[in-house]
């Protein structure tokens, strides 16, 4: 059974890039160099080297970009995440309405970060991945990057996309009312917060909601509660973003 990974006596969140750009891992190096809790301690150029690399130096944390030579960052990710004692994986992309990315967070990546992201939003991402558990992207960016692949045709188009309906309402038919409705606000993007305040819940009682849906569906985070929502047409086009008792 797989476990969170957990930082280093020593505090230090250590990191592994896999990218095939030198100057992307240059630049990414340098950014994460620079917070004095993280730790590169390791590159690869392509996939098949980047999941080698990461079974020898075993990290917290692996930047996976998705499109490399020799094995994909799609198909690296899966291959890490089945290992016994999986680090969180943050696949990177240059564009937010890449169709891989998708399948990604489907099989389990933690997030999505774009190669544009501020260095600040960077650091904390990686933070976040390890120290809180939670996506390595705000639940907003998760709804968006969902609506633009659906709206921009491709979910239309996949063939597997009637499966994965059925399959999601099957999963969603296991939970409570209560619990339903958690799994239906992280689709639409709520923060924890957000959903305590929305449907007069204490924050432990959300938490303890989404420790239970996570369960039920079999899911690894957040974001794959959200895209099992989204997959069985249950988020709203419009969602508010900040939402808030009446």
């Amino acid at each position: 059974m797989s476990t969170t990974p957990e930082p280093s006596s020593t505090g230090t969140i250590s990191v592994v890039l896999v990218d095939d750009d030198a100057l992307v891992r240059t630049g990414l190096g340098l950014i994460l160099g620079g917070a004095p809790d993280l730790e590169v301690i390791g590159e690869a150029n392509d996939g098949r080297a980047g999941v080698d690399l990461v079974e020898q130096v075993k990290p917290d944390v692996v930047l996976m970009d998705i499109r490399m030579p020799v094995l994909d960052g799609l198909a690296a990710t899966a291959e890490l995440l089945a290992s016994e004692d999986p680090p969180k994986v943050i696949v990177l992309t240059t564009f937010d309405t890449d169709d891989m990315v998708l399948e990604a967070l489907r099989i389990g990546a933690h997030g999505f970060l774009l190669k544009s992201t501020r260095p600040e939003r960077l650091v904390e991402a990686v933070r976040r991945a390890v120290l809180d558990g939670e996506p390595s992207l705000s639940p907003s960016v998760t709804q968006q990057l969902i609506a633009r692949v659906a709206g921009g045709g491709l979910q239309t188009q996949d063939a597997g996309a009637e499966t994965r309906r059925k399959r999601a309402e099957e999963l969603l038919d296991n939970l409570t009312d209560r619990e339903r409705e958690v799994a239906v606000a992280i689709g639409q993007g709520w923060s924890n917060a957000q959903i305590a305040s929305t449907l007069y819940m204490g924050l432990p009682t959300v938490k303890a909601h989404v420790s239970r849906v996570l369960v039920k569906l079999g899911a690894g985070n957040r974001t794959q509660i959200a895209l099992i929502v989204h997959d069985a047409g249950l988020t709203d086009p419009d969602p508010d973003p900040d939402p808030s008792p009446s």
